[in-house]
Formats: structure tokens, C-alpha cells, sequence
């Protein structure tokens, strides 16, 4: 039985699962690689102008008693607002950056750029930010209550903008491949279904539960789609279980050996 909840289709193009002579094993679609770069090069001018708040900052905490930045503006004051742009700047430039990354994933193959690139975002925030604390506390001008306030102010900046950059479930092009390909041995082709508030993507529109009384809307695309929109990476069982039995799903066909030495070789590709 089909579900009665509205079904709307995120994506109609498919992404492919290998990057033959490209040397990716995961390729996004033209247009998935298109709002990627676009997010990168926002991440990349929010990163730029964050560090130009930083560096005025510092311009005024060197010259804290001799010279204001701006006349008309008290240096306490002025330092306190750019740390403020500071942080939304580096915060906005990291959801930029991981969002592209969901859309255009690394490679996995080589573990330090790996993790350069899904972290990206913490170093540009700890550039924007340590400079400037490190100032703040060996400044001789600036002293007592106001050295507290401004180095205090700084470092939780700091780890409020460091916290939220960082990529806690980072992807990677090994990982959609494997995904796809597990998808695809199930059900014989990249199609799968999630929910606004869910945690799982599943092979059915009509798996319990997401029809439920909380669910206006499904959506359907691929693997790659669910990661791009909600970074959802986990197959719900119920419908894993369903598509075993199912006899319109490729799945009904393999023995369990088959399929547990599908999902033992997908796994063993991201690992």
C-alpha cells in the first residue's frame, strides 16, 4: 500500500557511483557540484572578512591607548563588536563549508587532506580567533578589569564559533558509494525516502515509521540527496528487513551470505 503522505522529490538526477577515469569512486551531479562551489567560495569571504575584523581588532589593541580606530568610538567598545562580527562571520562561513562538503564530498584516501578539508572550518576559526586572545592577554595597555572582560569575551567566542565549525559526522565520497551501493543491492536503484525530522533514510514511502500523525511530507531522492539535505547516513532495518522478503526487491534474490558479504565489503570501504 502506497502512503497517503505528500511525496516530494528533491532531485531528479542521479549522481554516479563511480568516477572512472577521474580516479573518485563517488562523482555528485553537475548541479550538486555547482552549489558547492558556490557554498565554498561564501565560506571562503565570510573566512576573509572574519579575519579582517581580527586584524582590526588587533590594530586597536595595539594603538588601545594612544589611537582609536574610529574617533567617535570608545576601543573597548569597537573591540568587543568586531569579535562579535568576528564569530558570526567564521560560524556562517563553516555552514557554508560543511554544507558543500555534504554536497561535494572529500576522498578518504588520503587521511590528512581528509581531514583538512571536513575541519577546514575549525582551522579558519582558530586563525580568526588566537591571534587576537594572545594579544589581548600580553597587552600592557589594556589592564585589569577591561584585559578580563575582552579576553574572556575572545575565548568564548572562540569556542562557540570552534564548536559549531567543527564537522562532528564529517562524509566522504567512500562512504556515499558504499551507501549507494548497498541501496542498489537492495532495491536496484538509488532511490530513497526521509522526513524533515528524521534520522533515517528507508526504501519504502509506506514503512510506518515515517507515516505517522507528525508527518505532512516524505522526501524522496538519493543517497547522496538525503546527505545533502539533512546528512542523514543511516538505512532504516525495518525496511533493510522488509526488502529481504520483499519479492519485487533484488534483495528477495540473494541469499543472507550475499547480502551480509555486500554490507561487510561497503562497510569495509569507509572504515
Amino acid at each position: 500500500m502506497a502512503t497517503t503522505k505528500k511525496v516530494t522529490q528533491v532531485k531528479s538526477d542521479k549522481p554516479k557511483a563511480s568516477g572512472g577515469t577521474s580516479g573518485r569512486v563517488f562523482t555528485p551531479t553537475p548541479e550538486h557540484k555547482s552549489q558547492a562551489t558556490t557554498r565554498r567560495i561564501l565560506a571562503f569571504v565570510c573566512w576573509i572578512v572574519a579575519i579582517a575584523a581580527e586584524v582590526g581588532a588587533i590594530f586597536q589593541v595595539l594603538r588601545f591607548a594612544t589611537k582609536r580606530l574610529i574617533p567617535a568610538l570608545d576601543p573597548f567598545v569597537l573591540i568587543i563588536i568586531l569579535i562579535v562580527v568576528d564569530v558570526i562571520l567564521a560560524i556562517v562561513g563553516s555552514m557554508c563549508w560543511k554544507k558543500a562538503n555534504r554536497l561535494d564530498p572529500p576522498s578518504e584516501r588520503n587521511k590528512a587532506l581528509f581531514i583538512t578539508q571536513s575541519e577546514l572550518g575549525v582551522l579558519m576559526t582558530a586563525i580568526a580567533f588566537i591571534p587576537l586572545i594572545v594579544l589581548i592577554f600580553m597587552s600592557k595597555d589594556i589592564k585589569g578589569k577591561q584585559k578580563g572582560i575582552l579576553g574572556g569575551i575572545a575565548v568564548v567566542a572562540f569556542l562557540v564559533a570552534g564548536f559549531a565549525s567543527a564537522d562532528y559526522s564529517p562524509v566522504s565520497q567512500e562512504q556515499y558509494a558504499a551507501e549507494t551501493s548497498i541501496v542498489n543491492a537492495f532495491t536496484g536503484k538509488d532511490e530513497v525516502y526521509w522526513t524533515k525530522s528524521g534520522t533515517k533514510y528507508h526504501l519504502y514511502d509506506n514503512c510506518y515509521t515515517i507515516n505517522t500523525d507528525k508527518t505532512d511530507e516524505i522526501f524522496t531522492g538519493t543517497v547522496a540527496d538525503a546527505h545533502a539535505d539533512k546528512n542523514i547516513t543511516e538505512l532504516c532495518k525495518i525496511c533493510e528487513s522488509n526488502a529481504r522478503k520483499d519479492p519485487e526487491m533484488p534483495a528477495s534474490q540473494l541469499t543472507d551470505e550475499q547480502i551480509n558479504a555486500i554490507l561487510e565489503h561497503a562497510t569495509a570501504a569507509v572504515q
